[in-house]
């Protein structure tokens, strides 16, 4: 990487007459500017953060960290990212796209290097090994998630716990009494990724209120996996009567496989899903279902990240509230035989 010092050197300068350059603080003469302009492009010199710290400039960039993992539903994350960039956009920033699983490393890189002013993490875990180095750093950052530990940082976040239980809550006052969760992939549970886990602490929280049994089966998505899965709940089950879907890619192999087994949605089983709503509208069976702000998220993560960096904001988290959409899939429980 090109230094100050190696294009001061190039153009026969001091350092400091570059760095005035750079910044404008001070008056050069047109040939001079233009002998240090002529090096900085022939170098390829990209100011780092000290040199933008020496002009008293911010790099307008925010890092945007969301892991895209093949256990999760990339255009969920993709439309965070989207609704990031473009507020971020209005407000004058660019957006730095970091898709990698590097976890730490990515925050010490964007740090160290001053790429950023501040960064956006997805893919959020209850105990996520980023967040200890971040905290440290001191740089301004938000969270589109929710860790078990949100003390010194700023959320925001569907309330996933609301959302399952507000499932329950739709499912129960239909007269279901056994109800399964489709989950999301076990990798996604054994990284005690949060809005997973937090769904299924209000599902299981409402069910215990609601006198519902309840019973949770991770799934890899897809029709072989999906057929393993359905099998093993109606053996342990057989009187299932209600699911609960939250994994998208599960979604139309559910309903292919409950009409193979004759039984009609909504007469016979209920499902309700937590999905976005172009998914539950474009099912077989149009689906009752939770939807996910996605656009909404992204859009409050970027205005309270702003007034961080204008030193408008403070710690919080925000927490956007559930609404279940009533459709075909969710009807009364049979009668039982």
């Amino acid at each position: 990487m090109v230094t100050l010092a190696e294009v001061a050197q190039h153009a026969g300068v001091s350092a400091s007459t570059v760095s005035y350059v750079l910044s404008g603080k001070r008056s050069i003469s047109a040939a001079t500017r233009q002998r240090v302009e002529r090096s900085i492009r022939e170098l390829g010199y990209h100011p780092n953060a000290g040199a933008r710290a020496l002009a008293g400039k911010r790099s307008n960039i925010v890092a945007l960290m969301v892991p895209l993992r093949t256990d999760m539903y990339v255009p969920v994350m993709m439309e965070i990212a989207i609704a990031v960039a473009t507020t971020a956009r209005a407000h004058g920033y660019d957006v730095l796209l970091l898709t990698g699983e590097e976890g730490p490393d990515a925050v010490r890189r964007v740090t160290g290097s001053g790429l950023a002013d501040a960064m956006i993490l997805m893919d959020v875990q209850l105990e996520d090994e980023r967040l200890p180095l971040l905290l440290g750093t001191g740089q301004p950052s938000v969270l589109i998630g929710l860790p078990a530990d949100t003390a010194g940082l700023t959320c925001v976040d569907l309330d996933w716990s609301a959302t399952g239980a507000l499932c329950v809550e739709h499912l129960a006052g239909l007269g279901h009494r056994d109800i399964a969760v489709i989950g999301e992939a076990p990798a996604v549970y054994e990284r005690h990724t949060g809005f997973a886990e937090r769904t299924l602490d209000g599902v299981r929280s409402r069910a215990r209120e609601t006198g519902v049994r309840v019973l949770h089966r991770p799934c890899e998505g897809g029709y072989d996996a999906l057929a393993l899965t359905l099998a093993r709940i109606f053996d342990e089950r057989p009187g299932t009567t209600g699911f609960v879907v939250q994994n998208e890619s599960a979604v139309e192999p559910l309903l292919a496989l409950l009409r193979q087994q004759g039984r009609a949605v909504p007469e016979d089983v209920s499902v309700v899903a937590i999905c976005p709503d172009q998914v539950a509208v474009q099912a077989s069976v149009r689906l009752t279902s939770v939807a996910i702000p996605a656009p909404e998220m992204g859009r409050q993560a970027v205005e309270r990240l702003v007034a961080k960096l204008d030193g408008r904001g403070g710690d919080e988290v925000v927490l956007l509230t559930p609404e279940l959409t009533v459709r075909a899939s969710s009807g009364p429980a049979p009668a039982a035989p």
